[in-house]
């Protein structure tokens, strides 16, 4: 399963300047980098809770090998049918489509496919996929907060934190374990442990 950020997340001018205010930084010479270190502590934050923080548009590839059932499936459990797939991004706000996938990357409309979100996000799609497909490319939408200023608070800081942490290190020499201890404070009771 491999994802792609198709659209990414919008960081606003408000979180430079947050950084900025946080770092005691008055000037404009140095916001391209600031500005980069903001985008690279959005990503370390959705790697460690396991959710995209901000809402972003995404392209999720799911392998279909292997999926007709060997046996009947009880429809009381449909998640347990060979043919449900759960997206790694979450929370799901919405899927926009989902094609199959030819062995030479030649996309075809599938006509067979449900959707499940649940309450927390987690996405769930049975795929029935059309003849010679060995993959399937879904788009959708994922994101915790719609935008920068709807992001909770232990989030926010933490991205702020993680960027102004990495600009003060930034001539160091040593590699200082990422995040840092006082980011993961904030972050770990958003965390999303999975099960594979």
């Amino acid at each position: 399963m491999m994802r792609t950020i198709v659209t990414p997340a919008v960081l606003p001018p408000a979180a430079l300047a947050e950084l900025k205010q946080w770092l005691g930084i008055s000037t404009t010479q140095d916001d391209d980098s600031l500005s980069s270190l903001l985008a690279m502590a959005l990503e370390v934050c959705a790697d460690f809770t396991g959710m995209l923080p901000l809402l972003c548009t995404v392209e999720e590839s799911l392998g279909l090998h292997g999926q007709r059932p060997q046996e009947p499936w009880s429809q009381a459990w449909p998640f347990a049918h060979p043919r449900w797939h759960r997206l790694t991004s979450t929370p799901v706000k919405s899927v926009a489509a989902v094609a199959g996938l030819q062995g030479d990357g030649t996309p075809i409309a599938v006509e067979d496919v449900e959707i499940r979100i649940d309450a927390s996000g987690a996405c769930q799609l049975r795929i029935d996929p059309p003849h010679g497909c060995t993959s399937a490319l879904v788009t959708l939408e994922a994101g915790l907060a719609a935008d920068w200023d709807h992001l909770p608070q232990p989030l926010h800081h933490g991205i702020i934190r993680l960027a102004a942490h990495q600009y003060r290190m930034r001539e160091t020499a040593g590699a200082d374990a990422l995040p840092p201890a006082s980011v993961t404070a904030l972050w770990r009771p958003y965390r999303r442990m999975r099960v594979t």
